[in-house]
């Protein structure tokens, strides 16, 4: 897998200390009760560290997708 740019949604909102750890994602909150966690995954090792974390927390993910840039 080569760089992509992935948006992970996850439910609910993202406390302080998570914020501080996804330093390099963009993090939005949603009117929708989820949050989007956006960035570049250089490969599947990363995207799979990546919804570790969301799995080590009880986090649930609710749709990964890759995202065309504009």
């Amino acid at each position: 897998m080569s760089a992509h740019l992935v948006e992970v949604v996850v439910t609910g909102r993202l406390g302080p200390s998570l914020l501080v750890a996804l330093d390099g994602y963009d993090v939005t909150t949603r009117d929708d009760g989820t949050s989007s966690v956006t960035g570049v995954i250089e490969d599947q090792a990363e995207l799979r560290g990546l919804l570790g974390v969301f799995d080590g927390l009880n986090i649930e993910v609710v749709s990964v997708n890759r995202v065309t840039p504009a």
